[in-house]
């Protein structure tokens, strides 16, 4: 398989496209063409060369370009967030994931037990306040 531009596709896409060929008993290749040169180019398709654990992959993909924007439309890039680094407190924002989860999960509709939030966050939407702006 002779993939072209594989700068413009993402490093999960390329290893699943990869994993395409070669199923069978004779040799396959599947060969990765860039046309535009950078240091950042090689370095994302070098970690291809290097593994082929997809979740290493998607690992290193996820550091390199960042993950987009959660509740946007932008793919890569990085991500603002106002106190917390994505990397590093990945448990932090997992437990309050699953807190937020258990609000939900106790009153679906903010209107009983929370509903004080459930205000709040109805103003910040009438006034069209992201929600990141005061953190």
């Amino acid at each position: 398989m002779l993939i072209e531009n594989a700068e413009r596709f993402g490093l999960a896409q390329l290893h699943q496209l990869r994993g395409r060929v070669g199923r069978g008993a004779d040799q396959s290749y599947c060969i990765f063409m860039h046309t535009m040169q950078g240091e950042a180019i090689e370095k994302r398709l070098k970690i291809l060369v290097e593994s082929n654990d997809g979740f290493k992959i998607a690992h290193k993909d996820l550091e390199l370009r960042g993950p987009g924007e959660l509740f946007g439309v932008r793919q890569s890039g990085e991500l603002s967030f106002a106190v917390a680094d994505i990397y590093e407190d990945a448990d932090v924002m997992q437990m309050a994931a699953d807190a937020a989860d258990a609000v939900l999960g106790e009153d679906p509709g903010l209107c009983g037990k929370y509903l004080g939030v459930g205000k709040a966050l109805e103003k910040r939407k009438e006034k069209g306040t992201d929600l990141r702006s005061s953190l």
